[in-house]
């Protein structure tokens, strides 16, 4: 019983400590330092107690691995899937498409998006394609591919995350 228990507390200690490193790393990424350290001194303190009960006691067990590892990967998956939920950037998106025609190109905008158009070539032999140029909070990426998806859903697109925006037009 008192393995079960200790396996148990171990388990859900690692999710939630490494669901916040995940967390952490997110805030950290994106410059918001401070939140980024109180975040971290929370998750390295629980790491801590944990690492400590599971070397210090006189149970050996591989069940003390096992819901340490897993704790791991389960707070991997969590602090990911939060991440992605909760946490929103801005995000630039570039799309080529041969299909950017100035009535394209309206319904991306009257969908609530900027977009900058560059003419380019896909290869020496093909006609010309386009390049836009998107920025936009993650939140509504889902609505901008279903747009760009529309128009060609041949069209190859690029996601990147943005650090800094001056100017412009975001959704």
């Amino acid at each position: 019983m008192e393995l079960l228990l200790m396996c148990i507390k171990i388990f859900f200690a690692r999710i939630t400590d490494v669901t916040l490193g995940t967390i952490r790393t997110n805030y950290s990424v994106r410059g918001k330092t401070l939140l980024a350290g109180l975040i971290g001194f929370c998750e390295v303190f629980i790491w801590f107690i944990v690492v400590k009960e599971a070397l210090n006691t006189d149970i050996n067990s591989i069940w003390i691995v096992i819901s340490y590892s897993a704790g791991y990967s389960v707070g991997t998956i969590l602090g990911t899937f939060i991440s992605n939920k909760y946490i929103k950037g801005i995000i630039s998106v570039e799309v080529m498409t041969t299909k950017a025609t100035h009535d394209n190109i309206d319904k991306i905008r009257k969908s609530g998006f900027g977009v900058s158009v560059v003419n380019a070539t896909e290869t020496y032999d093909e006609a010309d394609s386009s390049i836009l140029f998107i920025t936009l909070n993650s939140k509504y990426l889902k609505d901008l591919k279903r747009v760009i998806r529309d128009i060609d859903n041949k069209a190859f697109i690029v996601v990147n995350e943005t650090k800094i925006v001056q100017n412009g037009y975001i959704k």
